[in-house]
């Protein structure tokens, strides 16, 4: 698992390499960052702002995703990782279709990949996921990806590996002189309520954000300046089971500025 996720890493790391080597790999990239701030969050202390660098690019071969977040708890301590911490992800995938130099389509599937994601941040986070992606034509949207992954957790929690679905979506309705952009992703977790050490169970993870073009509204270059909220839903959050006397579904909102450049 380290072996094919480190080989994606690799693959990534050379759109570094040189100018020209670049231009031969990258065909599109996009970088952002985004301030939230919300309340209400479950497990961890209730309030919480979050700055998170979002990383998206097409190359010869695939495309990648990264994200990295920086939470701060408003002074409060979270008794495994203190007044602040981070968590992030690196989800590459290979196409089938761009490595074959074929159509990989069929139905609404326009395209077939290798899917792979590894979690990382401070405590008891680390997985290595992978999987068969699928690139759907769903009418309306921007884009539509389906991820099917096996999860692999390393640490006090190895063995506790499960099967995971993620879509991830995006959909623009213009509004006024602007736009309405509503992206997002879904990690739902299926069947891992009994399992080897009884401490990860199945949850299911709703992240939409629902962003205003600020900038296009302005006058100013569009898709550079979002307002809006993130929405989050996680039922068993971190798979912690939800009961009576801990309360692990979480339901909440932030507000966002988001800047992509």
């Amino acid at each position: 698992m380290n072996r094919i996720l480190s080989s994606a890493i690799l693959a990534t790391s050379l759109l570094a390499a040189g100018p020209t080597m670049a231009e031969d790999l990258l065909q599109w990239q996009s970088n952002s960052l985004t301030y939230l701030n919300g309340k209400d969050f479950a497990v961890n202390p209730e309030i919480q702002q979050t700055f998170t660098f979002e990383h998206a690019d097409s190359w010869k071969y695939g495309d990648n995703f990264l994200f990295i977040d920086k939470i701060f708890y408003n002074g409060k301590r979270d008794p495994g990782v203190g007044t602040n911490t981070y968590y992030g992800e690196f989800s590459p995938r290979l196409s089938m279709g761009k490595i074959f130099g074929q159509k990989f389509q069929f139905g609404p599937i326009t395209d077939v990949l290798l899917a792979a994601t590894y979690e990382f941040g401070e405590g008891d986070v680390e997985s290595y996921l992978i999987g068969p992606g699928f690139d759907l034509n769903v009418p309306g949207f921007d884009y539509f990806q389906l991820n099917f992954y096996k999860r692999y957790t390393e640490g006090p929690r190895a063995g506790d590996n499960a099967w995971q679905i993620t879509p991830v979506w995006s959909y623009t309705i213009p509004v006024g002189k602007s736009d309405v952009l509503i992206d997002g992703f879904m990690d739902w977790v299926v069947d891992n309520d009994v399992n080897s050490h009884g401490s990860y169970h199945s949850n299911l993870h709703f992240n939409p954000q629902i962003k205003y073009d600020l900038g296009k509204a302005l006058n100013y270059p569009e898709k550079k300046l979002y307002v809006g909220i993130e929405y989050d839903y996680w039922s068993n959050k971190y798979g912690i089971e939800n009961s009576r006397n801990f309360d692990t579904n979480q339901n909440t909102a932030s507000l966002l500025v988001k800047v992509f450049f």
